[in-house]
């Protein structure tokens, strides 16, 4: 099989992160994605995370009903920071004879530098980089390879700071996901 797997911290997960999976999973002609929610971020501020219980819940809502859409709560079990490379290893041994890839937005390009083990990483797995607007395909690595999608300028940042200051943002969401936060009061 050829398996995406596309990790961040989804909190919340929105209609870029739908749209991404499904065209990558498209052009890369993949048997499915799978959405690994981080426990921790290692390089960014989670004082605004929501519970991981609360974002595992959200991406199955936002998922509901896709046969090649799948979450795996591998990052979250493990606890503590969520660092690629051990996904990576876990991953390997879980799907021993099938293709990986690892798929990130060209936003994170400015960061791989900073990743834990990039070199082992990159032996390990397929690295895909997706077009996200603002941060154009440019000098990506030639072990990198770039797919373009039709990416919507939607970030959970943005959803959250709606949020806080009472502004739309039904829209960039799956309707139950839209739901899930207004009946948990998140990002309040």
């Amino acid at each position: 099989m050829r398996i995406g797997i596309l990790g961040g911290s989804f909190n919340p997960i929105h209609n870029g992160h739908l749209i991404l999976a499904k065209e990558a999973k498209e052009k890369l002609e993949l048997d499915k994605i799978i959405f690994v929610p981080t426990n921790l971020a290692p390089h960014k501020d989670n004082s605004n995370l929501a519970a991981a219980a609360d974002r595992m819940e959200m991406i199955k809502l936002a998922i509901a009903g896709s046969r090649d859409l799948e979450v795996s709560d591998i990052e979250i079990k493990r606890g503590g920071r969520s660092y690629t490379i051990d996904t990576v290893k876990e991953f390997k041994k879980i799907y021993p004879g099938d293709e990986l890839y690892f798929i990130i937005g060209s936003d994170l390009l400015n960061y791989l530098d900073d990743w834990k083990d990039l070199g082992e990483i990159i032996k390990k797995i397929k690295f895909v980089v997706a077009t996200r607007p603002g941060y154009p395909l440019e000098n990506i690595p030639s072990h990198m390879k770039k797919i373009s999608i039709n990416a919507v300028d939607i970030s959970a940042f943005g959803i959250r700071n709606c949020i806080k200051e009472h502004k739309p943002y039904k829209d960039m969401l799956a309707a139950a996901v839209f739901d899930y936060i207004n009946k948990r009061g998140l990002y309040k």
